[in-house]
């Protein structure tokens, strides 16, 4: 499907690389349909007890290709509710599997409002957590709006998500947002001991206690369509045509 996204088996653990470092991980349309069916594969094979997000050349991901972004996000066919970021985002919504997060180097955007559906999330010291959305003139997303004020309270939420306030790994762990820092040379070992931990228990009473303490999905799924709807809007307005202009000039320069 795409050679960015590198899947492997470490026994009972399913773990999802982003690989290309060269573009910071950014994400393109065919990168988040192959994470989206390797999230499928997780949910249908009994094999699997845990999934582990990864990036590679020590980026977790600077979020969208945002040329490729556009082309999906306005096809006048599909629109932003029916692009592959869209079906991912789903997809981290309906995951059965426990998900471990391994966070070093920067996380924009969908990269920090992913680990919101992780159950957990290990950090080296250079992690660094932005979600841009209003800075873009758009809206959060991956039901951002709901889970990140649960997760770290309103005050701190309203800091990342209305004023794109950038998060470091130390601030990270204060205020919740992650498990733990682990130094960059031990991180990506460390968090891949974790997820071996997480399947070898029980399989059974792992996925009823992770059920349990996620609840009932609706609200979120609600909040996730919402988020959809106001994003599609946010992204045929002016603001949002100024910004991404502004930001493809910025790259060029």
């Amino acid at each position: 499907m795409t050679q960015f996204v590198k899947t492997r088996r470490d026994g009972a653990v399913l773990e999802i690389t982003l690989d290309r470092a060269d573009k910071k991980n950014a994400l393109t349309g065919a990168m988040y349909d192959a994470m989206t069916l390797a999230l499928s594969v997780a949910n249908d094979e009994a094999g699997i007890g845990a999934v582990l997000f990864q990036g590679s050349g020590g980026v977790f991901t600077a979020g969208n290709d945002i040329t490729d972004f556009l082309a999906h996000a306005t096809s006048p066919q599909r629109g932003f509710g029916e692009s592959p970021a869209m079906r991912f985002i789903k997809a981290l919504a309906g995951a059965q599997k426990p998900m471990i997060a391994c966070v070093d180097g920067i996380a924009i955007g969908i990269g920090t409002t992913m680990i919101l559906h992780c159950d957990f999330t290990v950090a080296s010291p250079r992690a660094l957590f932005h979600t841009p959305f209003v800075d873009l003139g758009l809206v959060p997303e991956a039901g951002s709006s709901l889970l990140l004020p649960q997760r770290i309270g309103p005050v701190k939420a309203a800091e990342m998500l209305m004023l794109g306030k950038k998060v470091d790994a130390e601030e990270a762990l204060k205020i919740g947002l992650i498990n733990e820092i682990v130094d960059t040379d031990n991180v990506a070992a460390h968090t891949l001991d974790l997820a071996r931990a997480v399947a070898a228990k029980p399989r059974g009473a792992m996925l009823a206690a992770r059920r349990l303490m996620h609840g009932d999905k609706a609200k979120l799924l609600a909040r996730i369509e919402e988020e959809s709807r106001m994003f599609a809007e946010a992204l045929q307005s002016d603001e949002a045509r100024t910004a991404f202009m502004n930001f493809m000039a910025r790259g060029k320069g």
